[in-house]
């Protein structure tokens, strides 16, 4: 983030500390002013008390030693949640309450209330802002990075703040810029640079337009309130005139007697000027932390009782997703057979209906997660015979910490009460560190494509901007099945690669590969460059279609492989499947 007119702040503030009123001292610059002037205390002769040694003043080197070691039992899973997660919206009294706990009981419920408060829906199971955020930290490291994570960027700072914006003027490749009047007008050349606009953000205004500039022309936009900074002939002399310039009327020269925005005279600029202490405020309440929507809540998420009863079929898989470094996307994928279901027709329509009730519990029974749907397959009564060969997928995605956990979830045929099913498992949610290369699952589907803006990280079976439903088995050790009609989608992404300090650029290869199981012959075999897929990020989405068609029936098994030049370092994952 930049500020130009640093100077004239530094200033402003440092008046503001000239004249406090000398009642605003701390208690300890009025003893330290005492004591200055008093005799200093003789040492004792053994007559008198002794001072208490709890209430003395603690020394420079005990206060750093003391901070130090809060810094060092604040750590793991705490520190990144704080330092990390929830860096971008945590306020400064929550920031200072969670760094005064002494024990990861009061850690956790601290987290827990966090969320709570922010939850629009406090009696519902599900926290959907809690949801929202994680999905919003996921579309920021795709979409921001930029030789750095993406929720470190300042454009994955807003969007994780506030969401995306009601519209985005976008000029990636910079060049030619015709300056609006209230710029100074005339031509020149600008680096890459975005301006998002939003129609209102609840505690900063309406109509608010925030301008990221990519100077280094390294996919890195900073956050800037000076329009002049993304005019790069700004320092050129006799080129990039703004129409005052070009009339004569100024000279290139005044741009830079002072201010905050170094755009030149016009006709404007009266009007522009006074416009300064406008977007200092707003620079102030955009980086601020958002305020809390609602209140305390007392008491925590109810839990619910797992359901009982005659066994309900179905298949459940799950997969991982690195949102940051201690929190991983989990998506759960639930796969059901149509001739299961009990239908009831009326009016021409046969319906079933399933209810869905999830828990994700540690291993000393606390419950971290909940979820709870309904699924409605709806079929014209002439077509449900043919529709029971069928299945139906359910899918839902969950926040979680690294760590090992138990998942829980129960079925219940609406039409048919006593037709309940049970599932559950371990549920092991892996850690992925910085400076590691590290992979998501390997996701098989036979669709995927990409969503429209408005269901980007929204929706069933959409991860980032692809939709992708998982093809599930009754277990992970059996290969999931394709026809030769369909097409073999795989999906994953690569995280942790080295950037080159230079070019602030990756340098790494990604190789596919089908093989035959039975004879382990190469059928298939393609390699890409790094930089094809996403040059400045250390974080990659490998996703390709390939048709069935030309594969004879049989097993086989799809291996992507990433070799890292700059870290190097190699990570391969693999899937089995069937042609049918």
């Amino acid at each position: 983030m930049t500020f130009n007119g640093r100077t004239f702040l530094f200033a402003a503030l440092s008046c503001g500390l000239v004249f406090a009123p000398t009642a605003g001292l701390s208690a300890q610059q009025t003893d330290n002013s005492s004591a200055q002037a008093q005799p200093p205390a003789q040492p004792s002769s053994g007559q008198g008390q002794e001072p208490d040694p709890l209430k003395r003043e603690r020394t420079d080197k005990e206060k750093f030693a003391a901070k130090k070691a809060l810094g060092n039992e604040l750590k793991g899973g705490y520190k990144s949640w704080l330092n990390q997660d929830v860096i971008w919206i945590i306020s400064d009294e929550e920031t200072k309450a969670f760094k005064s706990l002494s024990n990861d009981e009061e850690r956790d419920a601290f987290i827990e209330q966090f969320w709570l408060r922010r939850n629009p829906s406090p009696d519902s199971p599900d926290n959907e802002f809690r949801e929202e955020h994680y999905r919003r930290i996921a579309y920021a490291n795709e979409h921001f990075a930029a030789g750095k994570p993406g929720w470190r960027t300042d454009r994955g700072h807003i969007y994780i703040a506030y969401g995306k914006p009601d519209s985005i003027d976008s000029h990636p490749s910079g060049g030619n810029y015709e300056r609006p009047m209230d710029e100074g007008g005339g031509s020149t050349s600008v680096f890459p640079f975005e301006t998002w606009h939003y129609r209102y953000l609840e505690g900063i205004g309406e109509n608010i337009d925030l301008e990221f500039v990519d100077t280094c022309q390294c996919g890195d936009y900073h956050f800037t309130i000076d329009r002049s900074e993304k005019d790069a002939l700004k320092h050129t002399p006799g080129v990039g005139l703004t129409q005052a310039e070009e009339m004569g009327s100024a000279k290139k020269g005044d741009r830079f007697s002072g201010g905050l925005e170094q755009l030149g005279l016009g006709s404007m600029r009266s009007s522009e000027q006074a416009k300064q202490f406008d977007r200092i405020e707003l620079a102030a309440k955009i980086m601020a932390p958002p305020p809390i929507k609602f209140a305390d809540l007392e008491n925590f998420i109810s839990e619910h009782k797992i359901l009982n009863g005659p066994v309900f079929p179905f298949d459940v898989r799950t997969d991982f997703v690195k949102v940051t470094e201690n929190t991983v996307l989990v998506p759960i994928t639930l796969q059901l057979k149509n001739r299961d279901i009990t239908f009831v027709t009326k009016d021409g329509v046969a319906k079933g209906f399933v209810n869905i009730l999830g828990k994700v519990t540690t291993l000393t029974h606390k419950t971290v997660q909940t979820f709870e749907d309904t699924v409605q397959v709806e079929q014209p009564a002439e077509l449900l015979e043919k529709s029971l060969e069928r299945k139906s997928v359910y899918w839902k995605a969950i926040p979680l910490l690294p760590g090992l956990y138990r998942l829980d979830i129960a079925i219940k045929d609406v039409n048919n009460p006593d037709h309940v099913g049970l599932y559950g498992s371990s549920l092991e949610v892996p850690t992925y560190h910085d400076e590691k290369l590290a992979t998501s699952s390997l996701i098989l589907g036979d669709e995927m494509n990409t969503v429209s803006s408005r269901e980007i990280g929204a929706g069933s079976c959409v991860i980032g901007n692809t939709h992708i439903c998982p093809r599930v088995t009754a277990n992970r050790a059996t290969p999931v099945s394709f026809k030769r009609a369909q097409q073999l989608n795989f999906w994953m992404q690569v995280y942790n690669l080295g950037i080159d300090d230079a070019t602030k650029s990756n340098q790494a290869t990604v190789t596919y590969q089908i093989t035959q199981t039975a004879t382990g012959a190469v059928i298939l075999e393609k390699q890409l460059d790094s930089k094809d897929l996403g040059t400045h990020s250390d974080q990659l989405t490998v996703e390709k279609t390939l048709p069935m068609a030309g594969l004879e029936p049989g097993k086989y098994k799809v291996t992507i492989t990433i070799n890292d030049t700059i870290s190097k370092q190699e990570i391969a994952q693999s899937a089995p499947f069937v042609v049918e």
